[in-house]
Order: C-alpha cells, then structure tokens, then sequence
C-alpha cells in the first residue's frame, strides 16, 4: 500500500472511529490544554469571573452550555469586559471547551 492510500485511509478511519475533538488553535496529538482570547471590552473592571463548558466524550456524545450568555450566568455578571477560551483534550477520546467571561 503506497503512502497516499494509507494516509486515506487512515483519514477516513479517524473520521468514522468517532474521535472526540474540540475547537482550538492548537491541538497536540495525545494531550491539549490551551487557553485563548475571544473578546475584550470597554474599561469595565472584572472582578467576577463565570465560566461554562460543553464536553465531548469519543465524538459521539457532546452536552453542555458554552456560550457567554450561560458563563454569565454563572458569574452573576452584567457587563462583560472579556471573554475568553479554554480547550482541553486527552487522546481524541475526551474534550472540553470553556467560554471563561470576565466583567460586573
């Protein structure tokens, strides 16, 4: 089997295997943890914090609430002044994503 048919087929069988993935500007093949910046908003302090996160478990089963509105929620916050990201991977079989919004 020559290089580029394996390579398809390797792709293909990763496809359809139902890998658990998430989004990230950097994902490492065996484990990630990244944070990263979303949004920042206009002088307003950010003294509370609020964090809400999806989970992935083999691409098959994804829950959770990653919005900002839910991380607001969470932080009792009213006025943003940044929102940012944070992903985590373990082995293709587990991820997570977090929107982590900082305001009052």
């Amino acid at each position: 089997m020559n290089v580029t048919k394996f390579s398809a087929v390797a792709t293909l069988v990763t496809a359809i295997s139902g890998c658990a993935v998430v989004s990230s500007p950097s994902i490492g093949f065996l484990y990630t943890n990244v944070q990263g910046p979303i949004a920042m908003g206009k002088g307003i302090g950010s003294s509370k914090t609020g964090e809400a996160c999806a989970n992935n478990i083999l691409g098959l089963i994804s829950v959770g609430d990653a919005s900002i509105d839910a991380a607001k929620k969470v932080g009792n916050i009213h006025e943003v002044a940044t929102v940012d990201h944070s992903s985590k991977m373990v082995l293709f079989l587990y991820g997570q994503y977090c929107t982590v919004v900082k305001g009052e």
